[in-house]
């Protein structure tokens, strides 16, 4: 599934395009997970304000609410620029935004992701209210994780896959932050002392922002707008290295299921 590594890289590479661009159209193939929330015409005319993220959505702020875009587990936006002919959509390309500068297509083979209209002055959408803070603010520190697992008995791993704990963070950057820890992913969250929440929350942060660098991670079906992949794969310490030697002590990297999900740490380094 995409995480906020991917979706911001995906922010970072569309934002000079659509920027201050006009929506002349939108088009729907297959049901998405959730409905779009309007008609087609209510975006016609719009301008595109902004493009922020918040968590694993990406937001197009309109002139009178904005589009919430989620990728859900195997999706990724395209750009194809004016002048450049890619012909009819494909057949898993759902969802396009067609502008006075290109047109923006979401491809999601799964369709588990969700393209939404939000009107201004409403209550946040429900989809964004819950969220926790960002883990890239200013807001988020050790202090506020602690905060956050007080009382908490789940396992850490699980928590952090909570996003009114944290916003963004999904299984790949778990694992690898919780490793850069030193942290045992099946500890109690609420069992970490101050020292090791601000150790954790700063790990967050770098293992976030090294993602972020290397283009995200391509494990099936993202790529950036551009159609690159993400290279954080290649990188990774504990993620998807099952039986190879830990990068610090040599030891086998461990595999067990946490929530439905795959966890990799090592043994030796994750003692607590």
């Amino acid at each position: 599934m995409p995480e906020l590594p991917e979706v911001e890289v995906t922010r970072l590479g569309l934002q000079a395009a659509l920027i201050g661009s006009t929506i002349t159209g939108l088009s729907v193939g297959k049901p998405l997970r959730w409905p779009l929330g309007c008609t087609p015409q209510t975006l016609v005319g719009q301008r595109v304000e902004r493009l922020e993220r918040r968590g694993k959505y990406l937001l197009l702020n309109l002139q009178r609410g904005q589009l919430i875009i989620h990728l859900g587990m195997s999706g990724s936006l395209r750009w194809i620029a004016d002048g450049y002919e890619d012909g009819p959509a494909g057949a898993h390309e759902h969802c396009t935004v067609h502008t006075d500068r290109g047109q923006l297509r979401l491809r999601d083979p799964r369709r588990f992701g969700a393209v939404i209209w939000h009107g201004s002055g409403a209550a946040p959408h429900p989809l964004l209210a819950r969220l926790g803070p960002e883990p890239l603010s200013e807001n988020f520190d050790g202090p506020a994780l602690h905060r956050k697992l007080h009382g908490r008995t789940a396992a850490i791993k699980l928590l952090l896959l909570d996003q009114s704990i944290v916003a963004g963070v999904g299984n790949i950057y778990a694992s690898e932050a919780l490793f850069r820890a030193g942290i045992n992913p099946r500890t109690p969250g609420g069992k970490l002392s101050h020292p090791r929440c601000t150790r954790l929350a700063a790990e967050i942060r770098a293992t976030l922002r090294e993602a972020v660098a290397s283009g995200g991670t391509t494990l099936r079906d993202f790529a950036h707008a551009d159609g690159q992949l993400g290279y954080f794969q290649h990188t990774t310490r504990v993620y998807g290295r099952t039986g190879e030697p830990c990068r610090v002590c040599g030891a086998p990297i461990a595999h067990i299921t946490q929530g439905q999900r795959s966890t990799y740490f090592c043994r030796h380094c994750q003692k607590r």
